[in-house]
């Protein structure tokens, strides 16, 4: 099956240009109008909307209605055509830290539902986040499933093969060594860590090439020790960024974009089951979790736990907070989290996945293409 979107403002390398795309067997196989026939291709007219990548959420643990920790394939098919509805084409499956019995049994849930053909967004496989993680910045991660990094767990984990990407606190008793291990099979973020700014400069050389969720749950800038987050800030790893407003001060973010421009941060939205729910109470792995407005506390506390932030408004926060354009932001969202995890994905370009999301001029998500499969709204 052939499908050629036409009169588009179509995101190429960094700019807008009204170019055909056609896609056929689920990549983009050309750039220009078919030279001979029309005959057996589908015609979509985009006139005056945006063609841009597909967006990839590498962090989330749920929305509407669904936690990732508790999960069925129903449950992600769900959350797969909401994430759809918002402008994610891909997303992983952020694994809250969990009993190793719990851990393993959404491993094979994840699994499970990229087995089963979901429809919606591509469930690419999960993130663990933990258990190799530091007491003292644990944030909602229960305390009594953290451990000392330990190479037997991680590999107990890793054969479900569906595990891409994992965040580590590099201080933690054998983390070093660990992250040397598995940092050529998969990517390996440093987070939820107190860690001194050598050691995660250390952890940085032996691998690590993303910072999880920056500036939260991690040690920070002091005048005689960076810490953590100076390593992170200084160094050319890929930083996550939960824009939202919330999580961290627009000024915090804009001097992030400052230091490594818009080739190294990565968007993601750390989002909840809560995502896209009416006030009320919900989970977070083993947590409960309270939802008022646009903020998630665990519940009797004022710890945020999570956000109800998505991918379409992720990319609108970026812009008002940086004050860039749509071109500057775009990668955000779409190059830079293919580039941190190795995907054929996050680029219109000929071979590379036919993922896309089509917004209208007031950036509101019209529909998205995911593997060649338009669903777009007319």
């Amino acid at each position: 099956m052939k499908t050629l979107f036409k009169n588009a403002l179509v995101y190429l390398e960094g700019e807008f240009v009204n170019t055909p795309v056609l896609v056929e067997n689920g990549k983009i196989s050309s750039l220009s109008e078919p030279c001979c026939s029309f005959e057996n291709i589908e015609l979509i007219n985009l006139e005056s909307l945006y063609l841009l990548p597909g967006f990839i959420d590498i962090h989330t643990h749920g929305g509407f209605g669904v936690d990732v920790n508790n999960a069925s394939v129903d449950g992600f098919e769900i959350l797969s055509k909401f994430f759809a509805s918002k402008g994610t084409t891909s997303y992983l499956a952020s694994v809250l830290t969990d009993s190793r019995q719990k851990t393993l049994k959404i491993l094979e849930s994840v699994s499970e539902a990229m087995r089963s053909g979901i429809t919606g967004a591509n469930l690419l496989g999960a993130h663990l986040e933990g258990p190799f993680l530091s007491k003292e910045k644990k944030g909602v991660m229960p305390e009594e499933y953290l451990k000392p990094a330990n190479k037997e767990l991680f590999d107990e984990y890793f054969q479900s093969g569906v595990v891409k990407y994992i965040t580590i606190a590099p201080e933690t008793e054998g983390a070093l060594d660990l992250i040397k291990a598995i940092s050529p099979s998969l990517s390996v973020a440093l987070g939820h860590s107190n860690a001194n700014f050598s050691t995660a400069m250390k952890a940085i050389e032996l691998g690590a090439n993303a910072s999880t969720h920056t500036f939260n749950a991690m040690r920070q800038l002091d005048r005689v020790e960076p810490g953590i987050l100076g390593a992170v800030m200084a160094s050319g790893i890929f930083n996550e960024i939960i824009a939202d407003g919330r999580h961290v001060h627009p000024e915090n973010v804009k001097m992030l974009y400052k230091l490594k421009g818009n080739k190294k941060l990565v968007a993601i939205t750390d989002s909840i089951e809560a995502a896209g729910m009416p006030d009320g109470e919900y989970k977070l792995g083993i947590n409960d979790v309270v939802l008022k407005g646009s903020d998630a506390f665990l519940k009797g506390t004022s710890s945020r736990a999570g956000s109800v932030l998505t991918m379409d408004n992720a990319l609108k926060n970026l812009m008002a907070f940086l004050d860039i354009s749509l071109e500057e932001a775009i990668p955000m969202l779409t190059q830079n989290p293919a580039d941190l995890l190795g995907l054929n994905k996050g680029y219109i370009r000929i071979g590379y996945d036919a993922d896309f999301t089509v917004l209208d001029k007031e950036l509101n998500v019209v529909g998205t293409v995911i593997g060649g499969r338009a669903n777009i709204k007319l």
